[in-house]
């Protein structure tokens, strides 16, 4: 399978077509090159010429490195080591003077790639200080060399281009850092999502398999003196079990079919089914719309609870418009109520994202769990 995927070592076509870009500019130099192919016939030609290809090689070469150093999708950062970076820049800078020296004033051409190469290596204010270094330098040569002249189109033209970098690279490190917190923030939503579903799944199946469960033990103590009663059970036991898989296959689909009076009805069947009294509301219709699914689910989980772990004769759930409790008179708090369980865990969730509270309390005579909207 890995075979099939690109290396991230591998250059890439953006990463070529820079290198291309990159070489375009050196089209500047070649004023330079013709200066010194003219005067090829004396020594200061020759070293006009060999020190100008030499300049665009190092330049191309720093390139190169910061280029290639750069993992794709990575932001765009100088040398590891400042010290590399002061001695690629240093190179460029002997290589400008030597040209300066053997082919005149067209030598100061290289200040823009001096420029360029200070942005691309030096960190931060070091990057400006290289800048402003090499203007002045360049600027003060114009004026103290006999036969030079002060140009300021090449003065602006050097502090255009370095501004016109780092802006490159401080846009490139933007969007890639933009990129990042949106993946991120894909990689926190579909985590969110993972356990929506892993709760919904827990509460739908928690609730079902424990009513399930309880009707099969029913039917294996009624099968010896009563098997029609059994059968009924057994009955019961496939139509939920139906149900259990319907309400799995809707909740794969993200479809909620859950409704506060359902939940009621329901609860009605399980607690009879575990011989447990209810005590249950017998309208909904005080409860506002907001509130009736995250009550339902109250009721759901509340209900497995009181069938799984508390070993009640009685269960009670009552309704208010802002409030839902389910009460027992077991043996007091599930296991899940103090260390975070799935069930209550997940009911804070859903009673958070409505802005509503959770509350459990373990008496003598039993437990509570209570909704309180707000």
């Amino acid at each position: 399978m890995t075979a099939d995927r690109p290396s991230s070592d591998a250059p890439t076509g953006p990463r070529r077509w820079g290198v291309v870009f990159a070489a375009v500019w050196l089209f500047y130099l070649l004023n330079p090159l013709e200066v010194a192919w003219s005067r090829r016939d004396t020594v200061a030609g020759w070293v006009g010429l060999v020190a100008t290809v030499a300049f665009a090689a190092v330049y191309m070469g720093v390139f190169f490195a910061l280029r290639f150093r750069r993992r794709p999708g990575g932001p765009f950062r100088p040398f590891a080591r400042r010290s590399t970076a002061v001695a690629a820049l240093a190179v460029e800078v002997a290589l400008a003077i030597v040209i300066c020296l053997s082919l005149g004033q067209v030598g100061t051409t290289t200040a823009v790639y001096l420029a360029v190469i200070a942005v691309m290596c030096l960190p931060g204010w070091w990057a400006w200080a290289g800048v402003g270094a090499i203007l002045v330098a360049t600027y003060l040569a114009t004026i103290l060399v006999p036969g030079w002249e002060v140009d300021r189109g090449l003065l602006f033209g050097t502090g255009v281009a370095a501004l016109a970098v780092w802006g490159l690279t401080m846009a490139i490190n933007r969007n890639i850092e933009l990129l990042r917190i949106r993946e991120e923030n894909a990689r926190l939503a579909l985590e969110e999502q993972r356990n929506a579903f892993a709760r919904d799944l827990h509460d739908i199946l928690g609730h079902s398999l424990t009513v399930i469960t309880v009707k099969a033990e029913l039917a294996q103590r009624l099968l010896p003196i009563d098997q029609a009663r059994a059968g009924a059970e057994m009955a019961d036991v496939e139509r939920l079990s139906r149900d259990a898989l319907a309400d799995v296959r809707r909740t794969v689909t993200g479809y909620r079919d859950l409704t506060l009076a359902g939940e009621i009805a329901q609860a009605r069947t399980a607690l009879r089914a575990a011989g447990i009294h209810a005590d249950l509301p017998s309208s909904v219709e005080e409860v506002p719309a907001r509130l009736r699914d995250l009550f339902a689910w109250t009721v759901r989980e509340g209900i497995t609870n009181v069938i799984r772990h508390s070993r009640a004769d009685t269960c009670t759930v009552t309704l208010t418009a802002d409030t839902v409790e389910i009460g027992d008179d077991g043996r007091g708090a599930p296991e899940d109520a103090g260390s975070g369980g799935h069930g209550l865990s997940g009911l804070r969730e859903r009673a958070a994202a409505v802005g509503a509270r959770v509350i459990t309390e373990s008496t003598a005579s039993g437990f509570r769990l209570r909704v309180v909207g707000r």
